[in-house]
């Protein structure tokens, strides 16, 4: 019988199967089993990076949709705040540019004194900075003395602050421009700058008007010696054309500014200084007869069974901010509701204070113990 022999040096190659690419094939016939490992180890290896780039775009896009959805949250919600009664839609537009609305504008607000208890001390000399020169600017000028410009109120939080800058507006026929200190914060450079330059043009053109600014120890806080970064020095740019504001307008212009602090130590001197922040009013919390006008305010228009005891009430809530007050009366119609009652009682208003004064716990005893 003849013997075949065979080279057994060089593995033989393996057939190519149907089901195989052709560069699997030509794997197989250039190095065996290794070229083959070689060649789907490159394989998944481009499969892997091909699905994180798919990932990446995938994020990418879920990113973008993210942003869209949040821009239509906000636009909607600058939506509802234009169309709420008093706000004028191309004044906000103007100063919003492409932000956020940042402004509310009302031609003469609706809070009167009447509506409000416990600060007829700060009522007076708002009337007397405020007020007064609005009316009867003729007594500045026969006495010779400049208008006050600006007003600071200050004090704990739910104390009445931004009522009574509402109230005094009113009694002036004044526009109200309203914008929160906080929003002036932008992250773009210039950007808040531009808006103090433009918030101010606005009053001018609409004068006169009154300039609320709420939060300001948002942008006015005391300036850091050493440099900070970039986000701080964008906000000292605001504060410091804040400051060239006031100083680049006369009172006589029928221009107020009021400012609203609940942590008046922070500020920067620079600010407080007279000729730009004439007057500090305090409003600290109320007292017990304050608390009782407050609760008499505020239930007035409540139905109310006889032998109603607010004063009773009024004791039991030392310590307590106008804003607390107010939350008692809606609380006690609400306990009259559950109980489909159509008459509120002493015990609706007693179960009312236990329950928002016990809201009223550690998180707010830090800033209680700076106002006593």
């Amino acid at each position: 019988m003849a013997t075949v022999a065979m080279d057994v040096s060089q593995p033989a190659a393996l057939p190519a199967t149907g089901d195989e690419p052709m560069e699997a094939a030509a794997a197989k016939g250039r190095g065996g089993g290794e070229g083959l490992r070689r060649y789907y180890q490159q394989h998944v290896h481009d499969l892997e990076l091909a699905i994180r780039q798919k990932t990446e775009d995938l994020s990418r896009l879920e990113a973008g949709r993210n942003d869209l959805n949040a821009r239509v949250k906000m636009h909607r919600e600058e939506l509802q705040l234009l169309q709420e009664p008093g706000s004028h839609v191309g004044e906000v537009v103007k100063v919003m540019g492409k932000s956020k609305v940042l402004v509310k504008v009302e031609k003469v607000p609706d809070s009167t004194y009447d509506m409000i208890g416990g600060l007829d001390q700060q009522i007076k000399e708002i009337k007397e900075v405020i007020e007064l020169p609005i009316k009867h600017p003729e007594l500045f000028e026969s006495l010779g003395i400049a208008q006050p410009k600006g007003v600071l109120l200050y004090g704990p939080p739910g104390t009445g602050k931004t009522l009574l800058a509402r109230a005094v507006a009113h009694h002036t026929d004044c526009t109200f421009i309203r914008v929160s200190g906080s929003e002036l914060v932008q992250k773009y450079i210039g950007e808040g700058s531009r808006m103090v330059r433009e918030l101010f043009v606005m009053a001018r053109e609409h004068a006169p008007s009154i300039i609320f600014m709420d939060e300001i120890d948002s942008i006015g806080s005391a300036r850091m010696q050493s440099g900070g970064g970039g986000g701080d020095s964008e906000v000292q740019r605001t504060m410091l054309e804040l400051l060239n504001q006031l100083d680049g307008f006369e009172a006589s212009n029928k221009i107020k500014v009021l400012m609203a602090t609940n942590r008046m130590d922070i500020l920067d001197q620079a600010l407080l200084r007279p000729g730009r922040i004439d007057r500090k009013i305090e409003f600290p919390n109320p007292n017990e007869d304050s608390r009782c006008d407050i609760l008499r305010i505020h239930s007035r228009k409540m139905n109310l069974t006889r032998g109603i005891d607010l004063k009773k009430i009024a004791e039991k809530m030392n310590g307590a901010s106008g804003a607390e007050l107010k939350a008692v009366c809606t609380e006690a119609g609400m306990f009259a509701l559950r109980e489909r009652r159509v008459h509120v009682n002493q015990e609706d208003f007693e179960m009312a204070v236990s329950k928002v004064m016990k809201k009223d716990t550690e998180k707010n005893m830090s800033l209680r113990k700076l106002w006593k």
